[in-house]
């Protein structure tokens, strides 16, 4: 039997490649950004707590006005991060959900069966829980809030416990917050949508088909796509339904496929380093030589032509969303003030709807409904992961932050019921990541 050389052995063959070290990028920058996040959080309500909070408000409330062919958009910077900003962090979200579909763990139903299954858990308790404490009450349209998970905060807790965590219960929890992400966009666009201005929505129906198109006939460039995509969040902001989705949208017509399928690339590239390496052997320079400037743009057109238009876009947002988008939006919605009142608030319907929606809907939702799935056998636990994992990770679920603010905004426009709802918010994310880390941590002691 032949063996490969010394060292190669251990290197992963072409497929684990392909797998592993997207989803190790892609845990590493959430867990990176999880902890800027929550650095944001505490500034905020810093900032909003202490006596420079007037000039938080008044940040957040300055008018910022965009004019474009002589056609002008005036509003505060409030809207254009919740609006505009957050329109570009659910256009990743849709690059992600669709990548996972495609070749991730929900490509194939024996995959997608436990998170599939553990989000349904984790979205209809909280829902219900809520449901039940604001019944007929002036909060009652909030029940969306604790259906969340945030999986930048989740996975910047786990990177806190370091190798405590099995690598196989960050991919659960990510594909578990991904279905949690595909629920939340289909509440907002069904639930939290006041009216429908269908000129509008004929014109966003009009983007897609010919996004669809462009897709279809080859069209590659990300400008492209940026173009159409920008027209296609001013007629979804137009039509009522909130521009965040047009994010979603876009995403799903941005092209998987590549131009230029593996075995062609190497030929290529074999041929193109073949003519390099015979420019190299006349030993002239390599910045006046005009053959090897014209073998290195060969090879680096090739390079991209090898690579799918949506992995490079999501690879590209991913740092601008992580650490810029996401930290300015936690800056912006997280300064709750608190006051002396603050332990009452947290006992009215709304505060207490979602807390208990985060803190015991979503543990016992994802739990219990991952349980069912294994005992019916539509699924099994990732090997080396127990039901304690799951237990841990369920609670984890429970740190709604960044996807619950942005439904309590748009479900309440008093500003009494909003601060209930982000105090909630707030004290639930706390216990929820604290508890879910102690008990990840409790796990492994355990099992070593």
């Amino acid at each position: 039997m032949n063996k490969r050389p010394n060292g190669l052995d251990r290197i992963p063959t072409a497929p684990v490649i392909r797998i592993i070290r997207p989803f190790q990028a892609f845990a590493a920058n959430k867990a990176a950004g999880g902890i800027l996040l929550l650095f944001c959080a505490v500034a905020a309500l810093s900032w909003a707590n202490s006596p420079w909070a007037p000039y938080y408000a008044g940040l957040w409330h300055t008018e910022l006005t965009v004019s474009l062919a002589g056609k002008a958009l005036s509003h505060d910077l409030h809207f254009w991060v919740n609006d505009l900003l957050m329109a570009i962090f659910f256009f990743l979200v849709g690059l992600e959900i669709k990548r996972e579909v495609l070749v991730g763990e929900l490509a194939s139903a024996r995959q997608a069966a436990l998170p599939v299954v553990a989000a349904a858990g984790g979205v209809a308790v909280p829902a219900i829980l809520y449901t039940l404490i604001n019944f007929r009450g002036p909060g009652a349209h909030g029940w969306g809030i604790p259906m969340a998970t945030d999986i930048a905060f989740a996975l910047g807790v786990m990177a806190l416990l370091g190798d405590r965590v099995p690598l196989g219960l960050k991919v659960f929890l990510t594909a578990l917050a991904i279905v949690d992400d595909i629920a939340a966009v289909l509440v907002i666009a069904l639930f939290y949508t006041d009216r429908i201005s269908w000129t509008a929505l004929g014109v966003a129906a009009l983007c897609l088909v010919v996004l669809v198109t462009l897709n279809r006939l080859g069209a590659r460039h990300p400008l492209t796509y940026a173009i159409l995509g920008a027209i296609l969040w001013l007629a979804v902001l137009n039509s009522g339904i909130h521009p965040t989705i047009a994010g979603i949208a876009l995403a799903m017509t941005i092209p998987s496929r590549t131009p230029l399928d593996p075995r062609r690339f190497v030929l290529r590239s074999r041929r193109v380093l073949d003519h390099f390496e015979q420019a190299v052997g006349s030993e002239r320079s390599l910045m006046n030589d005009e053959e090897q400037q014209a073998a290195l743009l060969a090879l680096e057109e090739a390079c991209e032509k090898v690579q799918p238009p949506l992995h490079r876009m999501e690879r590209a947002l991913h740092p601008w969303v992580t650490f810029t988008i996401m930290p300015l939006f936690a800056l912006a919605n997280a300064g709750v003030l608190l006051g002396g009142n603050a332990a009452s608030a947290l006992s009215q319907p709304v505060a207490l709807g979602v807390l208990l929606g985060l803190v015991l809907g979503k543990p016992l939702g994802i739990t219990l409904a991952s349980w069912v799935a294994v005992r019916a056998r539509l699924a099994s636990l990732p090997p080396g992961i127990t039901w304690s994992h799951i237990h841990g990770a369920a609670w984890l679920g429970g740190i709604g932050f960044t996807m619950s603010l942005f439904v309590a905004g748009l479900a309440f426009n008093e500003e009494s019921l909003l601060i209930m709802a982000k105090l909630g918010i707030l004290s639930a994310s706390l216990i929820a990541g604290i508890a879910g880390s102690v008990l990840l941590a409790r796990q492994r002691r355990a099992a070593s």
